[in-house]
Formats: C-alpha cells, structure tokens, sequence
C-alpha cells in the first residue's frame, strides 16, 4: 500500500487563504486555486484563523416602528399559540366526555350529534305557518 503524501502548509499561507475567504471567495475556488486538498482543509482554518463567524454574522437594522411591529406580532403568536392550545385542551375534554356519556348510556353520540330525530321538527317545519303577510 502506498503512503499519502502529508502536505503542511505555513501557517502564512494559511492565514492568507483565509483572509481571501473573509473577502468573498468560496473554500472550493481556493481549494482549486491552491490546490489544497480535502474538503474541510479551508472550513478548519477559518475556523481557527479568521475573525470569529465574520462571514456569517447578519446584522438587521429596523426603524422603531418595525421593532415595535415585530414585537407586537410575536405577542400575537404567543397569544394565538395559548388559545390553540386552550381549544386543543378543551377539544380533548370533550371527547372524554362523549366516550364517558357513550359508556354510561350506550348511545353513540358520535352518530347521533348533528341529526335532528325523526319525532322532531327540523327548522323548516318549525316555521310553517309564519309566512310573510
């Protein structure tokens, strides 16, 4: 088996690949441009030599009005955030209440919500007789 050839680099070189790095080129144009193998060779050095995350720190510049914008719409989706969890709460309440009631009284209410029973009148039958005059 053959040994891989170990290349060091200088610790200068390095340093300058990094600066071209934090000036815009991507680690695979200089991994070409010097012929630097492996693919994370360039990522570790800037790691350890460039100025910390420089390259992808974002930095957002809002008026007042959009900082008090934005903070009024997160207050919005905490509070629509307590209300779904709220009508969850309550949703499972109240099918532990229909499989309670469907246990005690042997009626499958699921069936039966909704449905008006043949013995009463539905809506249309209750008005009949109140036309207009």
């Amino acid at each position: 088996m053959e040994k891989k050839a170990v290349i060091r680099y200088s610790e200068a070189f390095k340093r300058q690949v990094v600066r071209e790095y934090e000036a815009g080129a991507s680690a695979i144009q200089l991994g070409r441009k010097y012929g630097i193998k492996g693919g994370n060779t360039v990522s570790s050095w800037v790691k350890k030599y460039g100025r910390e995350g420089s390259r992808y720190e974002l930095m957002v510049i809002q008026k007042p009005e959009e900082q008090a914008e934005v903070k009024r719409l997160q207050e919005r989706v905490k509070q629509l955030e307590r209300a779904l969890a709220q009508t969850m709460l309550d949703k499972l309440m109240l099918e532990s209440l229909v499989e309670t009631l469907e246990a005690e009284t042997g009626v499958d209410l699921k069936k039966n919500i909704g449905r008006p029973r043949l013995n009463e009148p539905g809506p249309k039958a209750k008005n009949k007789g109140q036309g207009r005059r």
